[in-house]
């Protein structure tokens, strides 16, 4: 009976913090990290606000120039995070407590009002360089629920999976597409609404934009 009701408590704190289960989050809470500060970042580490190790840097052997971006995915499934980097020459800055799942990027800078995390003794996020990476956000714009969501790189030969699985995207809802860094940039993209009508866009350009709106 203990054990249930602690098991409830705990339950009850994570919905309350916004946190969902790994399951929910791991597809939603990657992110653009965005340097708008006109100075390097040496060094980005990841994790999730509930733990206070911050653990390796993400960056490796890199570092992210000014204006450049790079797709972070955290390697667990909080959605709240905390972020730290370092500059080159000396310097850093947090971004504290923030909720991945609802935005897709973090800056650095003049846009930077954002948040970030940590997860103690993981490897905190894989990353994908910004330039020459084609993963977005896309938007449902069009004002009727989409079923179905087609997402592949031009230079494939078949759609691929449908992204939504077993769930729909209502007017104003957003879904992270993630694709691989192979330097293609176009994407075609394919829709089917509740009715069954489709639409298609080819040969869309998706690297230097972090959100493509369907319309």
């Amino acid at each position: 009976m203990r054990r249930l009701l602690v098991a409830a408590l705990a339950l009850a704190a994570g919905l309350v913090a916004g946190v969902l289960t790994p399951g929910q989050a791991q597809a939603q809470n990657r992110f653009w990290l965005v340097n708008d500060t006109g100075r390097v970042i040496e060094r980005a580490f990841v994790s999730s606000s509930r733990v206070s190790d911050w653990g390796p840097d993400i960056l490796g052997a890199g570092v992210l120039p000014p204006g450049n971006r790079v797709w972070v995915t955290p390697n667990f499934g909080d959605c709240v995070l905390d972020i730290r980097v370092t500059y080159q020459g000396g310097g850093e800055e947090s971004r504290m407590a923030v909720n991945a799942c609802g935005l897709s990027q973090i800056v650095f800078g003049r846009g930077g009002a954002g948040a970030g995390a940590t997860l103690g003794g993981g490897a905190g996020a894989t990353i994908s360089p910004g330039r020459g990476n084609p993963s977005f956000v896309f938007t449902n714009g069009s004002g009727a629920t989409i079923r179905e969501v087609y997402v592949s790189l031009a230079t494939e030969n078949n759609w691929g999976p449908d992204r939504l699985g077993a769930n729909t995207l209502a007017p104003g809802q957003r879904l992270q597409v993630a694709l691989p860094a192979v330097g293609v940039c176009q994407v075609d993209m394919r829709v089917v609404y509740m009715n069954g009508a489709a639409q298609e866009r080819r040969r869309i350009e998706t690297c230097s934009i972090n959100e493509f709106v369907w319309r």
